[in-house]
């Protein structure tokens, strides 16, 4: 990698680790201002959600890139969408934040308030660039590769991203204050940087999958799946086109559907 982390020796105690349970609410809500203008970006957000031509002329725009190799139908991405939250983002989450005896529920309230715009959109597809990068700086990753292969569709986004990562390092960043009543890990926008400089030479880069997932082998073969943006999409092109083979798929399905997951790859004489 172009940069390695510094130990979380030589860094401080976060502040969602320190302070208590009302001054972090203060924190990551900010002033009145600053709550008004996140209602607004969330009405926003939402808003793209009816956009059609606009998520088209993303997923051409990822399938030009060779980001993706189908873009899925509307039916599939919503699917996809819940299968990703249920299957995946919410049970990984969970058990990391259960292993560093935070409550869950509270800290979900936290990044509700420092940015509620980040928590209706689990694919990415309708955000924009400061959202997808304020997420990534907002939450610890179980892998951030699908998210910095989602921002190769923006302008600059990785630089911006790199950027803006290394302003949260500097305590330069805008939301550094709000970000900060969220982030357990004083170690994580460092291997966040580290791993974005790396990408940015060599997309088959290794991600810092987090721990509870790389440890766990009952995640592996979500994080195979939804860990990359290819493979997420080539889960959600195998679920069903039609409403009505959908809506079963989501009231019957209760577990994550192995026989959909991504191959793992072949073992070999190579592999070890």
């Amino acid at each position: 990698m172009a940069t390695t982390a510094p130990a979380a020796a030589d860094q401080p105690a976060p502040a969602r680790l320190t302070r208590s349970p009302w001054h972090l609410l203060r924190q990551a809500a900010g002033s009145p201002p600053e709550l008004a203008r996140k209602a607004l970006d969330f009405g926003l957000t939402l808003g793209r959600w009816a956009d059609a031509r606009a998520l088209d002329a993303r997923l051409a725009r990822l399938h030009a890139l060779g980001a993706i190799d189908q873009a899925p139908s509307r039916v599939q991405l919503v699917v996809g969408s819940l299968d990703m939250l249920r299957f995946w983002i919410t049970p990984a989450s969970a058990d990391y934040y259960a292993q560093k005896g935070i409550d869950f529920t509270f800290h979900q309230i936290l990044r509700v308030l420092d940015d509620p715009r980040s928590m209706i959109d689990p694919v990415g597809f309708f955000s924009d660039r400061d959202t997808i990068i304020g997420h990534l700086l907002q939450v610890v990753h179980a892998n951030p590769c699908y998210d910095l292969q989602l921002l190769e569709a923006y302008e600059r986004g990785l630089e911006e991203l790199e950027s803006q990562t290394a302003a949260m390092i500097a305590g330069t960043h805008p939301r550094a204050r709000s970000i900060g009543a969220i982030v357990e890990d004083p170690d994580y926008h460092a291997r966040l940087l580290a791993y974005v400089r790396a990408f940015r030479k060599d997309r088959d880069a290794l991600a810092p999958v987090r721990e509870n997932v790389a440890g766990n082998e009952a995640f592996h073969a979500l994080e195979r799946t939804f860990g990359t943006l290819p493979a997420a999409m080539r889960y959600f092109c195998r679920l069903p086109k039609t409403p009505w083979a959908a809506a079963r798929h989501l009231v019957t399905v209760r577990a994550f559907p192995l026989d959909l997951a991504e191959p793992a790859p072949p073992s070999g004489p190579a592999a070890g």
